[in-house]
């Protein structure tokens, strides 16, 4: 197995059925993502899938949500005070986050509860 995983396809997080349209506000609206066609043979599961620059992110629909989980994407920034400054002037609350030697990072939820990371590496 050693050196067999080369690289992330996508990361998927799941919503409550039926919540695609304030899913798509945060993602492509807030978080300016770009939509991208999920095979005909998945359409039929619901959700989305989206994309901005080398991440793909799949928004699946769950009917049982967990209320608290560990599970989020943590997404790599060029700007790390542009994201929290562009959240907050949408109302999305900023979490501060523990300090990590050479990363600056927070977190944020999405309207579904879901944990978003933002970090910026520090060189």
């Amino acid at each position: 197995m050693d050196k067999q995983i080369i690289g992330l396809d996508h990361i998927q997080i799941c919503i409550p059925t039926g919540k695609e349209k304030e899913a798509r506000d945060f993602y492509l609206g807030i978080l300016c993502f770009q939509e991208v066609q999920k095979p005909d043979i998945l359409k039929k599961n619901g959700g989305f899938w989206c994309t901005t620059n080398s991440v793909m992110l799949h928004i699946g629909v769950e009917n049982k949500m967990l209320e608290t989980s560990k599970r989020h994407p943590a997404f790599i920034v060029h700007d790390l005070s542009y994201v929290k400054k562009h959240l907050m002037k949408h109302n999305v609350q900023i979490k501060e986050e523990l300090p990590i030697p050479a990363i600056n990072r927070f977190s944020c939820y999405d309207p579904f509860q879901n944990r978003i990371e933002f970090l910026e590496y520090v060189y």
